[in-house]
Parts: structure tokens; sequence; C-alpha cells
């Protein structure tokens, strides 16, 4: 269960990455598109240094690995023969009040009580048949000999409740329920209610109130069923409710508002399209749900090239789509999504060490680009959990205010996407060891990380709430991101202490221009030079650069061409010499 503090620290952090240009939804103007979202002037930066490092570590500083850009449009006989179009599902259950669609297994279970419902009938039908039961000698309907039995049948052995706002309400049969319905189907059939409803329902109420009605309202599921049969042509409905119950840990219904959910039904979540001008069978096309099948299918291509020998590895860095039931959590949970996969071929005999090596492989680069080792979990994915063709997988997860989420993932895949590839296509996707004279196919170690949520995960890691003293002295509040210096977006602010002083103003431009060569460095000019600091600390820059009068020898010849380095987390300020800036920032930074 996600605590209110957590909810409302993420609530900050969504805010703030609006407010200073990380991250954006997507086509916002128009209403936006769900689980889709743009990157900002900050957020751009931050990805591509988060991108920029894992390549550097993974690809650039290691011998038995390299790189490639596949396509985005795919074959379709590339994921038929992967499993995706036939198996790439999830289970969906759609509300049948709102119509909104959730994936059936991540619904939170309930636990509470469950009304439940039989049919409807309209509001001024029913209360005026209840009203003239007291005199049945007076009305037409009660005193027919064929309908009155029936009438009886149904409203002497119910409990009759009708709104104060004298639109809706609900009867609750208390008798022989079986008998009473047949009643109920012939005075429907007989036309005695305006509008009438015939489909069975059942809602939950989760409020921990056991009693159908309270002297202000009625129970919210009683409620959600009059909704139901709103829609379903009873415009002030009177909901028949049959039965309650208490059941526990049920996925059943909607847990926003109880409603009853459908059935659970297979969902495809790829994205298919069209190539060419004709959109028939022959056309068709998908955008990628994973960069690793092009992987697979270039492997023998890059093998040859690369003159590489097992082990090794092939790197990618790219977008992916899949048309998520239900986007949620920021960007955690998108439609479209960056990747950055490894597959790492080995022998089989070598597999299970591969997947230990990578794991921790990879818990050490979370932990260099910030993110703590407290924060981080290793969850072994159970044997029924696992895709069947798995040996073993690892899931490696964050505590993000909104839970303990998957960040990567690092599987041992075995042989089975060269084998399914290599039994489609027909073309050999083995290995030839030259020292053996053997041919196989290899098997394969996956880390797979989401760039999107990785950067998530150091924005949520980074933010923090401390005080700190304004330019009088008092005391306030001071929004932090604590980036790792690697990946901050900015790495250096450079301030003129004054904007209107023109030597402050020459020199603070030329130590931005020394320092451009190494860095990403942003000149600020604008607004007192503790404001001017708040807003770098609030985006995360680690050092600010202060240009003042001593930088000019003005006040003592021995400062000349010194200048503030203020650190962001601790606040504490140095004199360095310019010359020396690009040095140490550097150093400090990497």
């Amino acid at each position: 269960m996600v605590s209110k503090t957590d909810a409302q620290r993420m609530e900050k952090i969504v805010s703030l990455c609006k407010r200073r240009g990380f991250i954006f939804q997507s086509s916002e103007i128009y209403g936006g598109l769900n689980g889709l979202w743009d990157y900002g002037p900050l957020g751009v930066e931050l990805k591509r240094n988060l991108k920029n490092y894992w390549w550097r570590v993974m690809v650039h500083e290691r011998d038995d690995v390299v790189g490639m850009d596949g396509s985005i449009l795919t074959h379709p006989a590339v994921l038929k023969a992967s499993g995706h179009v036939e198996g790439f599902n999830d289970p969906m259950v759609d509300c049948l009040v709102t119509g909104k669609r959730f994936r059936a297994d991540q619904i939170e279970p309930q636990t509470g009580r469950v009304f439940s419902f039989a049919g409807a009938v309209d509001y001024t039908s029913a209360e005026t048949l209840n009203r003239e039961r007291a005199t049945p000698e007076r009305s037409i309907v009660w005193s027919r000999i064929d309908l009155a039995p029936h009438l009886r049948q149904v409203f002497d052995n119910f409990s009759y409740y009708g709104d104060s706002n004298k639109r809706n309400g609900f009867i609750f049969l208390t008798g022989d329920i079986g008998e009473q319905l047949k009643a109920l189907g012939v005075l429907v059939t007989n036309k005695l209610f305006t509008a009438t409803s015939s489909d069975s329902y059942s809602a939950i109420d989760v409020s921990g109130r056991s009693e159908i009605q309270s002297r202000t309202r009625v129970s919210p599921a009683i409620r959600t069923a009059q909704e139901f049969y709103r829609k379903r042509g009873v415009s002030n409905p009177v909901v028949i409710m049959v039965g309650l119950r208490d059941v526990e840990n049920t996925r059943d219904y909607n847990p926003e508002n109880g409603s009853l959910l459908t059935e659970p039904r297979a969902f495809n979540l790829m994205f298919e399209t069209h190539v060419g001008a004709a959109a028939d069978e022959s056309s068709i096309a998908y955008l990628r749900p994973e960069t690793a099948q092009s992987i697979f299918v270039q492997f023998k291509n890059i093998l040859e090239v690369s003159r590489k020998k097992l082990p090794f590895g092939i790197a990618q860095i790219g977008k992916a789509f899949r048309n998520e039931i239900n986007p949620r959590n920021f960007t955690f949970r998108s439609r479209e999504f960056e990747q950055m996969e490894l597959e790492y071929f080995c022998r089989a005999e070598h597999g299970m060490e591969s997947l230990e090596y990578w794991k921790e492989e990879r818990l050490k680069f979370y932990e260099n680009i910030g993110i703590s080792r407290d924060k981080l979990h290793v969850s072994t994915v159970p044997d029924d959990e696992r895709a069947f063709y798995s040996k073993g997988t690892y899931d490696i997860e964050y505590d993000f205010p909104f839970g303990r989420q998957e960040l990567e993932g690092v599987a041992y895949r075995t042989d089975y996407d060269l084998s399914q590839h290599q039994k489609a296509s027909g073309k050999s996707l083995e290995y030839f060891d030259e020292a053996t004279k053997q041919k196989f196919i290899p098997h394969v170690v996956e880390p797979s990380a989401g760039v999107d949520r990785a950067v998530l995960a150091l924005i949520c890691e980074a933010y923090s709430e401390d005080e700190a003293p304004d330019e009088k002295g008092k005391m306030e509040m001071r929004i932090v991101l604590r980036f790792h210096p690697r990946m901050a977006p900015i790495k250096c602010a450079v301030f003129p202490l004054l904007k209107n002083k023109e030597p402050l103003v020459t020199k603070a431009k030329e130590i931005v221009a020394l320092l451009r060569p190494h860095m990403y460095v942003f000149y600020d000019e604008t607004g007192a030079i503790g404001r001017r600091y708040r807003r770098q600390d609030e985006i995360g820059t680690p050092f600010g650069v202060t240009v003042d009068f001593e930088t000019l020898g003005e006040k003592d010849a021995a400062l000349r061409d010194t200048v503030t380095l203020r650190e962001r987390d601790s606040m504490k300020q140095e004199r360095v010499l310019v010359k020396d800036l690009p040095g140490i920032l550097v150093s400090r930074i990497s």
C-alpha cells in the first residue's frame, strides 16, 4: 500500500518535471495522449546522459560487446517466429460502468461486501405501484384479478427505498426470490413499468460500512448499480437487489468505483501498421515491441563482420512500442518507451554463470549513476512466472514512491530465440567453433533495462527538500535534485554577480566558452545570486561558478582570475583559479 506521504512526494515530482522542463504530456494542448510523454530541455539531457553512460560501460569499455541500431518497423515473420504475434498478450478486463480498461493481473485485491442485483425498473412506475398498494380498490392495476397476486408477491415481500431526490431507489427482495422474480417478470410483460432491465449485475462496497443505507446516503455499491442500469436505458432506476455476501481478496471489481468487471480476455499489445500503398494482409508490419528481436535476426551478420568469439554481446538502445491496457505511474508504464538491451551469447554450460555475472554488473551500474543500493532489490522470478524457455530470470527492482517496481530484467533465454528464427527462416544461425570444429546454437543472457524507468528512478532518487538561508539569512525550504554529477542535465552554471557590470558579464561569458568543450554549461545573469543558486539546485546542477569583483582583482590583486565554485548539496564555496576550472570540474563530474 502506497502511503499518503509517498503519494504526495510523487505529485511533487510530477509537478517539478513539468515546471522545470523535464517531462511534458504528449500533445498536451489537444488534451494529451494517454501513455505518451515528451522530454523537455532538461529531460532530454538527463536521458542522453543515462544512455551515453550505459553505452560507455556496456560497449566502449569492453572488448566483447559491439552495438547495432535496428529498424523500428518489423517484418511480421520475425514476430511470428518469436511468438509475439500469437502470445504477446495481456489479460484485459473492462469496467461495466465506465468502460475503463484494466490489466486483470494488476488489479489490487479487494475485501468487502458484494451487492447482487437482478435488474432495474423505472422510479416513477415503482413509486406509483408502491403507493397504490395501500388502496388497491382505487387502483386500476391493483384491482385486476390477473395482476394482483403478482403485485402482492413482489410488493408484500420486499424492502423498498426511494431516494430523497425522488429520482432513484432500490428494492431489496427478502422472500422467495425465485418466485418474486417470476412475479416481477409478469409485471414487466404487462408493461407496468415504463423502462426496465433484466441484466444481472453486482458491485462491491469496500467502505467498511455494514448497512445498506444510512440516514444520509445509500451504499456506494447501490449508487454504482444505479449508474449501471442508467446506461442500459433506465434513466431513473430502482435497482432490484437480491443478495449480499462478504468476499476477500477478489479481483472481480473495479477498485475505483466497485463495479463488476468483464471476464478477462486476451489483448495483443503490438501496434500494427501497413508498409506501402496497399493496406492488406501482405503489407502488415508491426512497431517492434522490444529491441531484442532485431539483434537475433542480425546475429549471423554481426558475428561475421565483427569476427567475435564466444562469449560476446550485441547491444542496442532504441524505441519500442506496446499498446498498454492501462498506462500508469507517470512515465513508468508507457505505450512508447526506450530500451537499453544487451544480448550476451555464450555456450550452454556458461549460461547460469553469465546470468549471475550480469546481475552483479547491472547492480553496479545503478549504484554508479547515483541509485542507492538500499533502494535496489533483486527478485528471483519463480519458475511458474518465467517464460517457458528461460532457465533463470532476475528482476532488479527499485523503491519508487508508488511502490517497489521492476527497473530491469536479467534473463537467461537459452537458445530459444536463435532456434526459433533458424527454424522459421530456414537460415543457419549456428556458431562454428574453430577449436573444436563444432557447430551449435549459442545460448543468450539478456540484461534489458527501460530508459524511461531508469530516468524516473533517477529523478525520484534525486528529489530532496531541505532548508537553506535566503539573501537575508532567513531559512526557507529548498528543493534539490541531488543527481550524481555524471547524470545531471547541466553540469555547471556560470553567474556574473551583477548583470549591469560589463566586466563581470564579459568574464563570465569567457568562462562559459572555456568550459563548453568539456561539459554542458548554463549561463544565468537574471535575479539575485541566491535565487539563481536555488533555480539550479532545483534542476540538479551540481556546480555553480560565480564571477565577482575579486575575479577582476578589484578588492585583492591576489584573487584576480579566481572564481567562487559552489557545490550543490553542501552549498560549500571555494575559490579556484579560472584556468583550473575545467580540470577540477571534469574530475568531480566523472
